[in-house]
């Protein structure tokens, strides 16, 4: 299957059947780590434009990718130099709802108003190159708001920010990189790609993570509020950024699953598992 329609297949799917628990009926499916080790993440990348020409956006894309964004590409396929009537539904799904004020009326509006759509793909990644690309990534959304990008959605794990806070999350990311801060990269990207909480099975959890390198970490409903699970699962992440996967399972008593909702073939789908916190 194309690679970017299994991603707007998924994205559909989000839009058509969404609720607070929208991964609840989803049965887990049974993936050795074996299996899972085979799978390489990869970034999707939905841009709107004001205008029914793709040529100002898609010219910075390409720019982009001889200055500094190896591996990135324009998909020809999907993009389009008209609206897409699901997109308001879709970044209705999609928005953050952990930052306060992470959109506002100007950026919905931007949404339902918009003349156009490009779609850019990421290179495949490495565990280890997965920081690196995830800063570019964000670099190239810094590229196509400056030529003019309306809204941005990252499509590989569901999330869009309104403008201002993409351009909060790019500062961020500038700053530790220039401070070769490899944890708070990670911790940017996570925030700037991944989704969190979506609710499943009695627990909530983190999607995206793999974006950035780490495992998702899925936490009981019954732990507390979905704020303080969000801060759990920042707080698990950023352990395992810091010391390590196998000593953050230990000190948190936590398991490491493969069994996933979503498919090897799935763009969402996590090749570094899923933490489990004990209830």
């Amino acid at each position: 299957m194309h690679i970017l329609r299994r991603a707007l297949l998924g994205s559909l799917w989000a839009v058509i059947g969404w609720k607070p628990s929208f991964a609840a009926q989803a049965s887990p499916e049974t993936i050795t780590q074996e299996e899972a080790s085979s799978v390489t993440p990869r970034h999707v990348l939905c841009f709107l434009g004001r205008d029914r020409d793709l040529s100002r956006l898609s010219e910075a894309a390409a720019q982009a990718t001889r200055d500094f964004a190896t591996g990135f590409s324009v998909d020809e396929d999907y993009s389009q130099a008209e609206p897409d009537d699901r997109m308001s539904r879709s970044f209705d799904v999609c928005w953050d709802r952990v930052e306060p004020n992470a959109w506002n009326e100007t950026d919905e509006k931007a949404v339902a108003d918009h003349q156009s759509v490009l779609y850019v793909l990421g290179p495949s990644m490495t565990q280890a190159d997965t920081i690196k690309v995830s800063m570019t990534a964000l670099r190239l959304v810094e590229r196509l708001i400056q030529a003019g990008a309306v809204a941005v959605k990252g499509e590989s794990a569901g999330i869009a920010h309104g403008l201002d806070r993409w351009r909060t999350l790019i500062g961020q990311g500038a700053e530790a990189q220039k401070a070769g801060d490899r944890l708070a990269q990670q911790r940017v990207g996570r925030l700037a790609f991944a989704k969190r909480p979506l609710s499943a099975r009695g627990y909530l959890e983190s999607v995206g993570f793999h974006l950035v390198g780490l495992p998702e970490v899925y936490v009981r409903e019954t732990s507390g509020s979905e704020r303080q699970v969000v801060a759990i699962m920042d707080a698990v992440a950023d352990e395992i950024g810091k010391q390590g996967l196998d000593p953050t399972l230990k000190a948190r008593g936590a398991s490491l699953s493969f069994d996933s909702t979503y498919g090897v073939d799935e763009f969402k789908f996590n090749p570094y598992g899923i933490v489990k916190l004990a209830g």
